[in-house]
């Protein structure tokens, strides 16, 4: 044996119906199974006072019934996932996804990921919805391992700086108010939503250097609210006014339209948020040269399988691979991603709050990592309470 450990054959067993792989001899038994998915519809009421995106785009919901999806194993582990459109969902899971679901090994990620995919090529699931079982299913793995899921995904720190991500504010003179309010409380970065006006939205972003000074990093995401010519002059100024990135001011379909609009700016340009595809379509943002930065998610990039792809895509070629997004899921990310930069800290009202209600706390410009084991949602309900509907869940 050398300097191997020797291990046991009954330590192996434990070892491995923790980590849900096969015994030492061979068989495929799996370590645990799914025994029950559910979908619990919740009431989630408007957000009161509402906010405003670009012109042209709805802004901040009404009452909407969201979901959490439970999925139960005969481990006594238990995964959970949130989703804003609960009744859609659960016709895909009452549908679809309970029936591949039920008696497989939720340690079996990859698979499961590829069944969801190889249904979406006939039900053509919405982007934000595709991800929701990986969600639930990194879950139940990382209680299995008694971690958080960052450091399961493989953790690179504990800590990231956020940046204070805009509504969009009603004046150029409301931006540069909130922006010394997020420098008052620490943040030493900030990113437009701006007015999807690209003459407007470059005066606001030379005004908003001007203000806060060289030492500020600032972003700009532009929702796809332009066409290239557009783009092509807000660019500019993103460029005079030394903006680190210059996210989605066009729809992203269209690699070849980036491709041209990167050949015509010189910001950097952070791509590949919302298009379908999870690594396969920032796979094509990163053969044009176009993306200096991709964009990864949970919700709309495939869930943690997606965003690490993504991410380990990106860094081959020397890219970021930058979080979108708030909230527990997008913080175990930033903890476990290298080439990502910051935390997405989304601010609304005037004075500013957090639109995540605390569950992710900004102290002093940064975030710390979330408290497992799994995605910490019990933790979050232990503070706050529980979503009405769960509590016959916890243990």
């Amino acid at each position: 044996m050398g300097g191997l450990r020797p291990w046991s054959h009954l330590a192996f067993r434990r070892e491995a119906h923790y980590l849900g792989v096969g015994n030492p001899i061979g068989n495929l038994e799996p370590a645990m199974k799914i025994t029950k998915v559910d979908v619990v519809l919740v009431d989630v009421p408007a957000i009161d006072p509402p906010f405003v995106w670009r012109k042209n785009i709805p802004g901040s919901d009404g009452a909407i019934v969201a979901g959490w999806l439970v999925i139960e194993t005969d481990a006594g582990i238990t995964g959970f996932a949130s989703v804003g459109r609960g009744v859609i969902f659960k016709d895909y899971v009452d549908r679809r996804f309970r029936g591949e679901l039920i008696g497989q090994d939720p340690m079996m990620r990859e698979y499961l990921w590829e069944r969801m995919w190889e249904m979406d090529r006939i039900e053509r699931f919405p982007p934000m919805l595709i991800h929701v079982v990986d969600v639930a299913l990194w879950d139940i793995a990382a209680k299995a391992a008694n971690l958080p899921v960052y450091k399961l995904l493989g953790g690179y720190r504990e800590s990231i700086p956020a940046y204070a991500s805009t509504v969009t504010y009603s004046s150029i003179s409301e931006f540069l108010d909130i922006a010394s309010q997020f420098i008052d409380d620490g943040y030493r970065a900030i990113k437009l939503h701006a007015f999807g006006d690209a003459k407007k939205d470059a005066q606001l972003s030379l005004a908003l250097r001007d203000h806060v000074g060289p030492d500020i990093a600032l972003m700009y995401d532009g929702s796809a609210g332009f066409d290239l010519l557009d783009a092509v002059y807000l660019g500019h100024a993103l460029d005079e006014a030394r903006f680190e990135w210059y996210e989605e001011p066009m729809r992203e379909f269209s690699v070849t339209a980036y491709k041209w609009l990167g050949e015509r700016v010189r910001v950097p340009l952070l791509l590949g948020e919302v298009t379908d595809g999870a690594h396969m379509s920032a796979g094509d943002f990163a053969a044009t040269g176009v993306a200096t930065a991709l964009r990864v998610s949970t919700f709309l990039r495939g869930g943690f399988t997606g965003a690490m792809r993504i991410a380990h895509l990106a860094d081959a070629y020397h890219l970021r691979a930058e979080v979108h997004g708030f909230g527990l899921e997008q913080a175990h990310l930033c903890m476990a991603i290298k080439n990502n930069t910051y935390y997405e800290s989304l601010v609304k009202d005037n004075p500013y709050t957090t639109l995540d209600k605390g569950i992710v706390k900004v102290i002093n410009g940064s975030i710390n990592a979330p408290k497992g084991p799994g995605i910490g949602f019990e933790v979050q309900w232990a503070e706050m309470g529980a979503p009405k509907g769960l509590e016959k869940y916890l243990k």
